[in-house]
């Protein structure tokens, strides 16, 4: 068992970085490398703990209005890699509760592996890892039917619209995600380049190599809010923090309230057409 307790945990915390909270698991930061051996921060560490406390954050009152109607709500982490974000909720949201449970899928076994010992070694006793594709947790009896939450955290090109087509599956009530490195769109427009120049003066928005990149991240997160709110999803964006800590940094927020946006499938659709995308219909269809 990881544990620190009385007065022994009282000393250590007081020789703590200040953005430890009061009660946090400090050996669970040590195993996931965040906090040194010696109970150290280093730059990255930091950067990387404050984007993990800030979505922390913004999940802790979805969650609160979700215990008022579920007992036991179930969390998806997408695409969870070493389970930062799954660990660090369990610990300071659902571990006071002794309500909810954390599945994380990850398609590398060997990380499952990992987070599947330490979560035993923390005795966390209600989060659960699963080495399974998307395709395959969408059918997989491990999974519940229905879930409360899906999670992406830096889920790195299509792994975030792996994540929401999980979601839609699964009826999720919510969606927090942060998407990474979205480069799907931008091969699509860099391909078509061409066609597009000879079509629309807009092809001038992504003509350099630089725009196609950033271009088509923007149009890709763009996209995937259409997507969402004809499903019937309300869809907030914002960032999730300053961009100085990151530039991987825009976060979507989708509650699903049934309401689905009229307009939303034929404006999708539009665009896609607009900027010669066609070819990613199905990426985006409800």
């Amino acid at each position: 068992m990881l544990s620190i307790s009385g007065w022994a945990y009282k000393i250590l915390f007081m020789t703590l970085p200040p953005e430890i909270k009061p009660h946090q698991s400090v050996p669970l930061l040590k195993a996931l490398h965040i906090l040194t051996r010696d109970g150290k921060l280093n730059q990255d560490s930091r950067r990387k703990l404050k984007q993990v406390y800030h979505l922390v954050n913004f999940i802790a009152p979805l969650l609160n209005t979700v215990l008022k109607i579920e007992e036991n709500p179930t969390l998806v982490d997408h695409g969870a890699g070493k389970s930062y974000l799954g660990f660090i909720l369990y610990d300071l949201l659902l571990k006071p509760l002794s309500q909810g449970r954390v599945i994380g899928i990850e398609t590398r076994g060997e990380l499952v592996a990992q987070s599947i010992a330490l979560a035993q070694a923390c005795e966390f006793e209600r989060m659960q890892f699963e080495h399974l594709s998307v395709a395959a947790s969408m059918e997989s009896p491990l999974i519940p039917d229905r879930v409360d939450f899906v999670t992406a955290l830096h889920a790195c090109n299509t792994a975030t619209d792996d994540a929401i087509q999980f979601g839609l599956k699964k009826q999720a009530r919510y969606m927090v995600l942060v998407p990474c490195c979205q480069a799907e769109v931008a091969e699509v427009l860099r391909k078509n380049k061409a066609k597009s120049l000879s079509q629309t003066p807009l092809s001038e928005i992504w003509r350099h190599p630089i725009h196609t990149r950033e271009f088509g991240s923007q149009i890709t997160n763009v996209l995937r809010c259409l997507q969402l709110e004809a499903a019937g999803y309300r869809v907030t964006v914002t960032e999730l923090v300053g961009w100085e800590h990151s530039m991987k940094n825009e976060l979507i927020v989708a509650e699903y309230t049934g309401q689905k946006r009229k307009n939303a499938q034929d404006r999708l659709a539009a665009i896609l057409a607009e900027l010669n995308l066609s070819e990613l219909q199905t990426r985006f269809q409800v």
